[in-house]
């Protein structure tokens, strides 16, 4: 899904270019596309946004920039498939390390 705000994609791209160039920190741009979203009556009728949004943060933030809200988030959900994963093979990992023990 795109985003409907023809006015946030622009800005998405100009706001880029400057953090490409290093006039501008990654995490400023991402408080900008914030700002416009909350004020914005196009972007608070688009049900997508946010998604797209976090797609831009994602990509244009350094994992470690990432709001630690969001990083215990997607940490959660990584763990909790995981655990599903893990609890479908249960008895093979018994098994495995019974088999280094001896």
């Amino acid at each position: 899904m795109l985003m409907q705000c023809n006015q946030l994609i622009r800005l998405v791209k100009e706001w880029y270019v400057h953090v490409k160039e290093e006039t501008m920190a990654p995490a400023r741009m991402m408080q900008f596309v914030d700002q416009h979203v909350r004020d914005c009556l196009v972007c608070q009728e688009d049900i997508g946004v946010y998604a797209e949004v976090e797609k831009i943060r994602g990509f244009v933030l350094p994992e470690s920039k990432i709001p630690k809200a969001l990083r215990e988030q997607d940490t959660d959900e990584v763990s909790q498939s995981r655990l599903s994963e893990d609890g479908d093979s249960e008895g093979d990992d018994d098994d495995s390390e019974g088999d280094d023990d001896d």
